[in-house]
């Protein structure tokens, strides 16, 4: 129980650094977060320069708004992906609709499905890097490899049905990410859903 809190310490006492305007606790949360935060802003924009932006964008308003973050809500990580996600939502859909409206080629319905599309691949890459070492290792084994789950299990050196829980395990994490992505309505930056189980 202890090893569970000594994140959410750290979490809590980083928030407190930043609501006093300590510059070197912005430095230290973009050091351990800032590959995470560009890392799924491409994955949604796919554009190198509009991540970089967005990145930029993300830890402005951890800075400005350090109080929005609630440690009993879940890990500082998680919060700092969903504004990431729902900043580069928002961002994606804004910039095709300005070119819709400029009368580039698709439609309304395309631009949804892209910007779905994008949201579930952001928060499944979200889900493979949160989950513990030992699911993703095999899902990297299976998916990535093609190893079927006997080679699975000889290659992380344990049982078949070990290796057939982890996969499963896995698996059932990453359908997640549809669900979340299906459900999830617009909401305003700050607090939106479908990452916190991840964690």
């Amino acid at each position: 129980m202890a090893k569970r809190n000594v994140p959410l310490r750290w979490d809590r006492k980083m928030q407190q650094r930043l609501a006093r305007g300590e510059a070197a606790a912005l430095g230290e949360l973009y050091d351990r977060y800032a590959s995470l935060v560009h890392g799924l802003a491409h994955r949604v924009l796919a554009d190198e320069r509009a991540a970089d932006r967005l990145t930029r964008d993300v830890f402005a308003h951890v800075w400005e708004h350090p109080d929005a973050y609630d440690p009993r809500q879940g890990p500082l990580r998680t919060w700092i992906a969903t504004l990431t996600h729902r900043f580069a939502v928002q961002r994606l859909r804004a910039t095709g609709t300005a070119a819709l409206a400029r009368g580039e080629p698709g439609t309304a319905e395309e631009l949804e499905t892209r910007v779905r599309q994008a949201s579930v691949a952001a928060r499944a890459d979200y889900i493979v890097q949160s989950m513990p070492a030992p699911l993703r290792a095999a899902l990297e084994l299976a998916y990535f490899q093609r190893r079927d789950y006997r080679q699975t299990a000889t290659d992380l050196g344990v049982t078949e049905d070990e290796a057939r829980r982890r996969l499963r395990l896995g698996l059932q994490l990453l359908s997640t990410a549809r669900d979340a992505a299906t459900t999830a309505a617009p909401e305003s930056p700050g607090a939106p859903p479908g990452y916190g189980g991840a964690a």
